[in-house]
């Protein structure tokens, strides 16, 4: 199975991502490229692989990628092919975080065997509030994503689940409760 998680930057897909990884061990983390520079101590191959624009457009024209999105002017993030056959081939069922546009073409492509979940932001206001606190971005680009997330929330019908992030204990709850019912994990380890 394939599971999608998708939500506007600052929502909190990542801590959900990492609660399933650190509790159940049927899941890993396809890792994406992307073309943008890394963040405080991300490491190349941990949570990206980060890649140059020049490098990212070769991997298009060698088709080496599920999907991809040119999120904002030479800033790629993709899926790699072969990040899903390793982790298939290892028996694991494949979690991808990845952006709203990113995750409704993976849905697209995989259909029926990719489970969609969106991470909703409480509102507007606390997920400004959430970027600023993250210390991670400029202000000028906290202003870029409060715009893309006011798109991307236009989006969250399209997926398979929408799971608030107002509490997060009741938001973990919702999750696993999701998984249980789709049968994809039972007892954690």
């Amino acid at each position: 199975m394939i599971l999608i998680f998708c939500a506007p930057s600052g929502s909190g897909k990542s801590t959900f991502v990492q609660y399933l990884l650190n509790r159940y061990n049927n899941f890993e983390l396809s890792i994406s490229a992307t073309s943008r520079k890394p963040r405080g101590t991300e490491q190349h191959g941990v949570e990206y692989y980060f890649l140059s624009a020049e490098e990212f457009r070769q991997l298009i024209l060698d088709e080496k990628l599920v999907e991809y999105q040119e999120v904002y002017e030479d800033y790629f993030y993709g899926t790699l092919k072969s990040e899903i056959e390793r982790i298939q081939s290892a028996g694991k069922h494949v979690i991808f975080d990845v952006d709203v546009k990113g995750g409704l073409n993976l849905k697209k492509i995989f259909g029926k065997d990719a489970l969609s979940i969106f991470i909703m932001p409480p509102s507007i206001e606390e997920l400004r509030k959430r970027l600023v606190s993250r210390g991670t971005d400029s202000e000028e680009m906290i202003e870029k994503r409060i715009q893309k997330a006011s798109v991307e929330l236009q989006d969250a019908p399209l997926f398979d689940r929408i799971i608030v992030n107002d509490n997060l204990q009741n938001a973990l709850q919702e999750l696993d409760n999701t998984l249980r019912e789709k049968q994809l994990i039972t007892q954690p380890f």
